[in-house]
Parts: structure tokens; sequence; C-alpha cells
């Protein structure tokens, strides 16, 4: 009897592997898809990810007669794509590829049995196939033994299999993070021995693998995989390098736990995480010592800005990404510098720099509180809660999300008789500096301040 987890693979396969079994071929389910049907983790949202045995213009020719619509780009490794009313398929003939020494590209090699085919997958739990119609598991390897043991393997030597393709190093700590798998010694030492390989990989796929990471529920066994295993100095070394640094703010533990700690606790939002991973990267930088032997980090926050920036830019993120990370970075300290309290100044300024990086901003601030003192703890707890208080009543008496001058260009260049230039960018700051000090004035009260500050300006020269 089919456990009752796989019959949404059935039903969505039927008539798939129906066209296969016809023409004479095999089709198999493989991958990820396999790996969570047997844990009960598949979703709608699941990739189905087939392979067989008909060579790629064979399985063109099946498709043809059947999809809404196929497609080709991907033919030379062997996928065919397709799509039937909402669903979108890929096909891929049996491969055994590997990359050649120092290329970043995989030699294509067809295979004609399923098992070489899984030979060449990243790790044993990830190497099973179901056979279709009849869903007949396929596992020369032990991954489902693997998976109930909460093993973390490579069908072949670890060695041969990161050396094929060594993005499945930085794929491991995924694994073990995702799936709270635990890795093999040999293959924990093949990372530490193969590590410098990763080189080969282009920076897109180590950047897309990172964020893969970065939004399991807790990627802390991850990164620390990273970090333990020195992979992390081939790509992001910034990370092993907090592990120097005795942070004097959180005593209990060095900069490196501080910050993978953070990285834990907030939710797996991407930015978010990233944020989070990149927060304190300025403190080597910036360690000083006072006469008395005090450690201090003064303008870490900027410094690791500057950093975020040049670490993003080198994995290739977007600029909005490298923006948005940065900031957040650059703002993580910012609620602190309000030690006395919260004037409603101070609080349309930190909205206002925050932009609608707010919520992200309030979380990161929240996240970087690891102390073990619970009285402190809580003390940050409510300062937050406070200020939020007070965004949430400005909010609703001064449209925070939108601050700006109470006069726009046009209006300022109108009243006072100038044209465009400096004159009304200077203007346009002074009234939204009285905006973020005073709150809104109103068009009229904004002229009369606005006639006054440049009176004064006119008469100075």
């Amino acid at each position: 009897m089919v456990p009752e987890r796989f019959r949404p693979l059935i039903e969505e396969t039927a008539e798939l592997s129906a066209l296969f079994s016809s023409s004479g071929y095999r089709l198999y389910l493989v991958g990820g898809v396999v790996r969570d049907a047997m844990l009960g983790r598949l979703s709608q949202d699941s990739d189905l990810d087939f392979t067989t045995d008909a060579a790629p213009d064979d399985t063109e020719k099946i498709l043809a007669g059947w999809a809404d619509a196929v497609w080709t780009q991907g033919k030379r490794f062997g996928t065919i794509g397709a799509r039937k009313g909402e669903k979108s398929f890929e096909i891929t003939t049996h491969r055994g590829d590997s990359y050649e020494p120092d290329s970043r590209h995989p030699r294509v090699v067809f295979a004609e049995a399923i098992e070489a085919d899984l030979a060449r997958r990243d790790f044993t739990v990830n190497s099973m196939a179901l056979s279709l119609p009849e869903l007949r598991l396929i596992d020369p390897f032990d991954g489902a033994v693997d998976l109930a043991g909460n093993r973390l393997r490579t069908p072949l030597a670890p060695e041969t299999s990161f050396s094929d393709d060594p993005l499945r190093m930085l794929r491991a700590a995924r694994f073990i993070a995702g799936y709270g798998l635990v890795p093999d010694v040999a293959l924990t030492d093949a990372v530490k021995s193969v590590g410098p390989r990763l080189s080969i990989v282009s920076e897109e796929r180590i950047r897309d693998e990172l964020d893969k990471l970065m939004v399991v529920q807790s990627p802390a066994a991850g990164l620390w995989f990273l970090v333990e295993t020195a992979l992390a100095e081939e790509f992001l070394p910034e990370l092993p390098a907090l592990s120097l640094e005795v942070d004097p703010i959180h005593r209990h533990k060095d900069v490196l736990a501080h910050t993978i700690a953070v990285v834990e606790k907030t939710s797996p939002d991407r930015l978010l995480r990233l944020a989070a991973l990149f927060h304190d990267v300025g403190k080597p930088k910036t360690r000083s010592f006072s006469p008395g032997g005090a450690v201090s980090f003064h303008h870490h926050e900027m410094v690791g800005a500057r950093m975020t920036r040049d670490r993003m830019r080198a994995l290739h993120y977007s600029s909005n990404d490298i923006d948005d990370v940065s900031r957040l970075v650059e703002l993580h300290l910012r609620f602190h510098t309000y030690q006395m309290g919260w004037t409603d100044s101070a609080v349309r300024r930190y909205v206002r720099d925050a932009g609608p990086l707010l919520s992200r901003l309030n979380e990161l601030t929240r996240s970087d509180c690891t102390t073990r003192n619970v009285a402190k703890a809580k003390a940050l707890s409510r300062r937050m809660d406070e200020l939020e208080a007070r965004i949430s009543d400005l909010e609703a008496k001064e449209q925070l999300d939108s601050i700006r001058a109470d006069l726009d260009g046009v209006e300022i260049m109108a009243r006072l008789g100038i044209p465009p230039g400096r004159n009304v960018g200077a203007a346009l700051e002074y009234l939204l500096e009285l905006r973020l000090e005073e709150g809104p004035l109103g068009p009229e009260e904004a002229g009369r301040r606005l006639d006054s500050w440049w009176a004064s300006r006119s008469g100075s020269r």
C-alpha cells in the first residue's frame, strides 16, 4: 500500500509517466521531492524533478503532442521543459557529468542507468528516486537510512563529490541547518581539504546558496560548519574574523558567537538575516583599548557598512540588496544613541533614516540583544516597546512614513521668486529640518518661516 503522503505525487505524475511508459522509456522522480515526501514535508510549491532514460530529442517528441508549451533552452544539458495547464515540468536525461579541474562549467555526459545518475548527486539523502508510475524506491546509497538517522554523507567519496561540484560543500551547510543532519567525519575532513576549490564556482551560485542558508528556520549549525571547516574563508572571510574579537558588551561570548546568535534570533527574512550576519563585521578593524584596558569598537557600524558593501558586491548581489543590507548595518546602533528618551524630533529622524527598512531595523535591534542578563534584556525590550509605541502615536498624527517638507520645490520657487538651483535645495533642506524638529507646520506657517530664512540668508551676503 502506498503511504498517504505519496498520494499527491501519484496524482500529479500519472499522465506524464504514462506517456513515457507507452513510448518505451522510464521516468523517475528524483532529488528533493523524494526526500521531502519521506519526511512528510511536501507542499504545493514543491518542485518536481524528473530524470529519464530517454534522450533529449526523444523527450522533446514525447512532450510535444501533450504539453501546452515546450522549451529547450537546457537541451544541451539534457533538460527539456514543459508546461501543462498551470504546472511546469523539467525532465533531464540521466547524467553523469563532472567538473574539469579549474573549470566553472560541468562536462555533460549522459548515462543509461538511473544508478549512474544518482551517483553524481550531492548527498545520499538526495540520491533516491521513485520509479513511475508504481512509485518503487531506488536507493542504491542508503539515503533513506541516512535520512532516518540524521546523517549527511555523499554517494561517492566526498573528495570526489566535492571536486566534481565544489558548491556542494556550501550546500552541505544548508542541509546541516535545514534538516538537522550531522555530517560524517569523512565529509567534514573533505571540506577542510578541498575547500579552496570553491574558487572555481561562480559568485552568483555562491550567493544564491548563501541566501538559501540564510532563510532556513535555524541557520546556526550551518554557519558554524562554514567557520569550523574554514570554508567561510573562501567566500566570506569577514565571518571567521569575528572569532578573534571579544565583545565587551556580550562578555559571555565572542563576536562570532554573538553574530550567529543574532542571525538565529531574527525571522527568516533574507535581507534581515544578511544584515544580522554582517552587522558587526566592522569590529575587528575598529577595536581599540583604553589605558585601563577596556575594549571599544567606535564607529564599527560605519566601517561595517562599507565592508558589507564590498563583500556583497564581490558576491554579485543586486544594488538594491546591497543598499538595504548596508543601510541596516549602518543604522543598527541608532536606537542606543537615545539613552535619555525619545523626543518627537528623535522619533521622526529615526523613522526618516530607516525608511522602508523600519520594521527590519527594529527587529535587528531587538535581536542584537543576546545578553544572559535577564534584567538588561527586559530593559532593552521595554525601551524598544516604548519607541514602537511612540512611532505608532506619531504616525497616527503626522504620516511619518512620508516625511517631507511642507512646501515643495515649485512652491518654494514661486514664493521666493528664484529659479531652479542650489538655493531651492537649501530651502528644501531648511524646511525638512523644521519638519523633523517641530512636526507639520502647514503651508502658511512654513511660508512665513521660509521668508524669514531667505531674508536672513540674503542679508548676510
